[in-house]
């Protein structure tokens, strides 16, 4: 049974789930596995690699997906929106920083702007900058992130701006539960990232997504450790959530020491996450790891989702005898 939210209605699909556009995994394939089981899959631009842009996009083949960018890396290389835009995507997604520099073009190829914010400032500055969508995250959530958490902050962005705009919760939500629950607090859908991280499709190492199956919540840290190692300038207002890894862990105990070593370091992480060495390399999952146990298709991660969250909200009436 299909869900029906103010989300499905503006993005035209069956299912109110957005496949969160992470760099790197969110590829053409899972994005577009995503959209074919009634979803909506975005391809993860990331840091702005034009040739994996476009190849990415071209392996989604025919199916109109969405795009994903990380707007502060966006600023540096702005024509990668121009890239994004000729292949007409069914929306675009944009995180970490403002949208005014983008929003114009956007609205102007009459394609629906999805926000991801941490705060309520940022979701109203969102609505006023034109975001279609905002996509409240909480610090939850596997990868780059905010300080507040799901529960309380999807209503309150809900209250803040959900009479303008549809609100979507993201971080920590793995199943129908989390669907379920997101509904109830108002928000008009979901972005799952590491639910998707370890599908068949992604382009995740086979490698983290063994590691991924055998953790739980309890194994993830937050730091900007590995942005160090990697030789990426980050933000102060933004960290990321990975799972621990002896390597991880000696960072962020001395991140000034690492700052010194980069040249060492950062060709040691790069080797490392092309050979799917997790001591070192970041398993980038956040807290709901706990709830994914085997690789999946994408398609039977969102058919599962959609079913038993479905049960569970015509079983709800049922408390209240």
């Amino acid at each position: 049974m299909p869900i029906k939210t103010a989300l499905t209605s503006l993005l035209d699909i069956e299912h109110p789930i957005l496949l969160a556009p992470m760099a790197g995994v969110s590829g053409g394939a899972l994005a577009s596995a995503v959209t074919n089981a009634g979803g909506l899959g975005i391809v993860g631009g990331g840091y702005g690699d034009k040739d994996w842009l476009g190849r990415e996009l071209l392996n989604a083949g025919n199916t109109r997906v969405g795009v994903g960018f990380i707007t502060w890396s966006l600023r540096k290389n702005p024509a990668l929106l121009d890239l994004a835009l000729a292949h007409h995507p069914k929306a675009m997604f944009l995180s970490f920083g403002d949208i005014d520099q983008f929003a114009a073009p956007i609205k102007r190829a009459k394609i629906p702007l999805i926000a991801q914010i941490q705060t309520l400032a940022q979701a109203r500055k969102a609505v006023a900058d034109g975001a279609d969508v905002i996509v409240a995250q909480g610090s939850e959530a596997g990868g780059h992130g905010g300080g507040r958490s799901t529960l309380p902050l999807v209503p309150a962005v809900v209250d803040a701006v959900g009479h303008k705009v549809p609100v979507v919760a993201a971080g920590g939500i793995a199943d129908g539960r989390g669907l379920a629950a997101a509904l109830m607090l108002g928000a008009a859908g979901v972005v799952c990232g590491s639910l998707f991280y370890a599908s068949r499709e992604s382009l995740t190492h086979p490698n983290n997504k063994r590691a991924a199956f055998e953790a739980c919540g309890d194994d993830t840290i937050r730091s900007s450790a590995i942005d160090v190692a990697r030789g990426i300038d980050w933000p102060g207002q933004w960290n990321i959530r990975t799972l621990k890894n002896p390597a991880i862990v000696q960072w962020d105990r001395d991140l000034a020491g690492l700052k010194s070593q980069v040249e060492t370091e950062k060709p040691r992480y790069l080797k490392a996450a092309a050979d799917g060495d997790t001591s070192v390399a970041a398993v980038i999952v956040g807290e709901a790891v706990d709830l994914i146990k085997a690789e999946q298709n994408a398609a039977e991660i969102v058919a599962s989702m959609v079913a038993d969250a479905t049960k569970r909200l015509t079983a709800a009436p049922q408390m209240l005898g």
